[in-house]
């Protein structure tokens, strides 16, 4: 490996490394994955595709349209390199048009009419999370040699990493507004309770059970109905009136 490789290498390596502690854009970073992949490691193309929540593959980042179409055509029709290695984790390689008609004769079709002939498909894997899987594609026959193969594998488990680290810090945010949220509902409630309970001399246990009540019967949050009270725009009435509640005045 020259040393500008070597160094371009390390580049590239750099930048996937910056995403784990820095906030980055998951599409310019697979983006950047793929154009450097291709660069790097003498192949002509390479795309990849990432799993939706629904565990429908999607391409999200090519270094052609045409690459991007052949990537589209696998989802089509279900076979390929790339929908294999993300279905079994593994890796697929292919070193010359046979082995690609053999194994999948609607992709080889298409992926010969665009001038490939062997290609390499990495998933991207970390112990039993595969998100997607990324294709490289090659005009002439033949392997990566074994040192490319490895770099490319580190450079793709950096990028899995990567977005794991973002879907945890993501659902770490969503659970942390979800618990403040339901904190912030609480204090109303224990506004609305106090003001019941004034309001119809109750006990705190009785305003509760006015308040959740009205919820239900109105068939609205048990928050929105607090803070409708708090805020007097609603009025529920208390004791002998409970029956009545939904059809109170909601002061709107």
């Amino acid at each position: 490996m020259t040393d500008d490789r070597e160094r371009r290498l390390l580049d590239a390596f750099l930048a996937a490394t910056d995403t784990l502690v820095a906030e980055y854009d998951v599409v310019e970073m697979l983006q950047s994955l793929v154009e450097d992949v291709a660069d790097l490691f003498g192949v002509d193309a390479a795309g990849i595709m990432l799993a939706n929540q629904r565990g429908d593959l999607e391409v999200v980042a090519a270094t052609s349209e045409e690459t991007a179409l052949l990537g589209l055509l696998q989802l089509e029709s279900g076979e390929g390199p790339c929908v294999e290695a993300y279905a079994n984790g593994a890796t697929v390689v292919v070193d010359g048009p046979e082995d690609m008609r053999s194994r999948w004769p609607l992709f080889a079709a298409e992926a010969e009419r665009a001038g490939y002939v062997a290609v390499h498909s990495i998933p991207l894997r970390v112990r039993d999370s595969v998100l997607g899987s990324m294709n490289l594609f090659r005009t002439e026959r033949g392997f990566l040699d074994e040192g490319d193969a490895l770099a490319a594998r580190a450079l793709t488990d950096v990028a899995t990493i990567s977005i794991l680290q973002q879907r945890s810090a993501d659902q770490a945010l969503r659970t942390q507004q979800q618990l403040q949220q339901a904190l912030d509902s609480r204090v109303v409630v224990e506004q609305a309770k106090g003001f019941l309970a004034h309001t119809h001399r109750v006990g705190v246990e009785d305003a509760f059970a006015l308040l959740r009540e009205y919820a239900r019967t109105s068939q609205r949050r048990l928050h929105d109905i607090a803070q409708d009270v708090v805020e007097r725009r609603l009025v529920i009435p208390g004791g002998s009136d409970v029956s009545a509640i939904g059809s109170a005045p909601s002061g709107r």
